[in-house]
């Protein structure tokens, strides 16, 4: 199993992060202190680095890192916009940033391309339940042997639905894998673009072939 070590200090932030992740296939390692993660780099195939540590600087964990000669794959998380930190962070030896606040599916991307450039990402591109098949790292889904032309959500939503094939998969987290939302407001815009997704499927709201909605709760991709 791929493990990510997640370095942040927020619970706010590292919680559903480990829990995203989690859902995505990954083995987690969570640390909120620089020095917790140094001392727990063995086995670990990428290292997610928020900068604002309370105990070390971020950039100085991967100065030490690289110094080590370990070439692990670094995703640092930044509340520092200016582009002088971000150009540092990377001339340091990190791979890729993402910047705070950040939305959650663009975070979840930025991993999994940075373990396919790596060669150790163990998670499934390929995603299948009845005729519908998704292919994660290409970014194209088909049914049957039609492609769907779907957009960047549309995807999302899918690949989403499709992982948790017969499972309900609630508002909340939907909302927050794909728009990095509050789930405390509005879903309007989800139910707006399942819609779409359903026209795009053939599908009914009403008689449902492959997405149900549980009301109260969420939505649910039928196993068939």
């Amino acid at each position: 199993m791929t493990t990510v070590l997640l370095v942040e200090d927020d619970p706010a932030i590292s919680e559903p992060l480990t829990r995203a992740l989690t859902r995505e296939g990954y083995e987690i390692r969570a640390h909120g202190t620089g020095r917790g993660a140094l001392n727990d780099l063995v086995d670990v195939d990428l290292l997610v680095l928020d900068l604002g540590l309370p105990d070390i600087d971020g950039l100085d964990i991967i100065r030490e890192i690289r110094s080590q000669g370990s070439d692990v794959p670094i995703l640092i998380l930044t509340a520092r916009t200016d582009e002088v930190d971000i150009v540092v962070g990377l001339d340091t030896g990190a791979d890729e940033y993402v910047t705070k606040p950040f939305r959650l599916a663009e975070l979840l991307a930025r991993v999994r391309a940075l373990l396919r450039r790596e060669g150790t990402d163990t998670t499934d591109d390929s995603l299948q339940c009845q005729d519908i098949r998704v292919d994660v790292s290409a970014h194209r889904a088909f049914q049957g042997e039609r492609e769907l032309h779907l957009t960047a959500k549309e995807f999302e939503l899918l690949r989403i639905l499709v992982r948790s094939a017969g499972n309900v998969v609630p508002r909340d987290l939907i909302m927050r894998e794909v728009w990095g939302s509050d789930p405390s407001s509005s879903t309007k815009t989800l139910d707006m673009h399942i819609s779409w997704l359903r026209r795009k499927l053939g599908d009914e709201a009403n008689h449902p072939r492959y997405i149900t909605t549980v009301r109260g709760m969420g939505f649910r991709f039928e196993r068939g």
